[in-house]
């Protein structure tokens, strides 16, 4: 059954629900689990590169029909923003091979916070904010370049001010798309980090408009969508609006892995099971968004 037959909109799941990092290994036995339940899409984070080949993940989700995202994961040595041009060009290498890699499984997004390392928190004077924008949208010029002659778009992620001081809303991060200027690079948002930082999160929907690159979804305790206040309705209806027709995903965490679990701060287990994350925030997904 085609995407198009299963739902408007179609729906992933990130496999940080359960496994860090993925390996080719655990994906052989996690996909079919994801594409059994009636996923669409299947999100795989790249933490180091050669954790999974993509000429074998690519081979995987073509016998199984799945679709496919990446998304990034911004360790501290991964920064785009500071002055340092060795720490800048080892950031873009990593994003090009990240870009790469979706190529090659048939993914047309990478995506998540490719700006700065995530946890870095403290003030920021406006002047020094300013010299890190500047800097960041100028190495991520390169890299939409690269991205759009590989048939991919990167979506670039707010993160909530627990988890980085430069990017926390929609307004931020349109400014620095804007910066970018080029039309590979967009925007992705979450709802549980625009559960605390914008006040009306449809509205920021509707603010990022057609830069809208990737969505994720999950319950504003990181779990389960759905078993939360989210106006999932809301969200659906400006998902509509703006015309988005990439992939909702859920994202979650285990806590079964203490270095995700720590960079998370998952430190209780959000459902009965990581099973129960997926099938039925799948299920609330696919009633919600049609």
């Amino acid at each position: 059954m085609s995407t198009q037959d299963r739902s408007a909109i179609a729906i992933g799941a990130n496999t940080w629900i359960w496994e860090s990092p993925i390996t080719d290994d655990a994906l052989a036995t996690l996909a079919p689990r994801i594409r059994g339940w009636g996923f669409d899409v299947v999100e795989l984070p790249v933490e180091t590169p050669g954790d999974w080949y993509p000429d074998r993940t690519a081979a995987l989700l073509s016998g199984l029909g799945l679709g496919a995202t990446v998304c990034c994961a911004m360790g501290p040595d991964r920064d785009l923003t500071g002055a340092d041009p060795e720490v800048t060009a080892a950031t873009q290498n990593y994003l090009l091979f990240c870009v790469d890699a979706a190529a090659t499984i048939g993914a047309t997004v990478v995506a998540g916070p490719i700006y700065a390392p995530v946890g870095r928190t403290g003030h920021l004077g406006p002047d020094e904010r300013e010299a890190m924008l500047g800097r960041a949208a100028a190495a991520l010029r390169p890299v939409a370049e690269h991205a759009s002659s590989r048939g991919v778009r990167l979506g670039v992620e707010p993160l909530n001010r627990f988890e980085t001081n430069l990017i926390n809303t929609a307004a931020q991060v349109i400014d620095l798309v804007d910066r970018v200027d080029h039309p590979a690079c967009g925007v992705m948002l979450d709802t549980f980090h625009m559960n605390i930082e914008e006040k009306h999160p449809a509205e920021a929907i509707r603010a990022v408009g057609p830069r809208l690159a990737h969505f994720h979804a999950c319950g504003t305790d990181r779990g389960t969508p759905g078993t939360d206040h989210t106006d999932w309705t809301a969200i659906a209806g400006a998902l509509r609006e703006v015309g988005y027709a990439g992939p909702v995903v859920i994202e979650s965490f285990t806590a079964d892995n203490l270095t995700i679990a720590t960079a998370a701060s998952i430190w209780r287990p959000l459902a009965p099971s990581q099973d129960t994350i997926a099938v039925d925030g799948l299920a609330f997904l696919r009633r919600v968004l049609g």
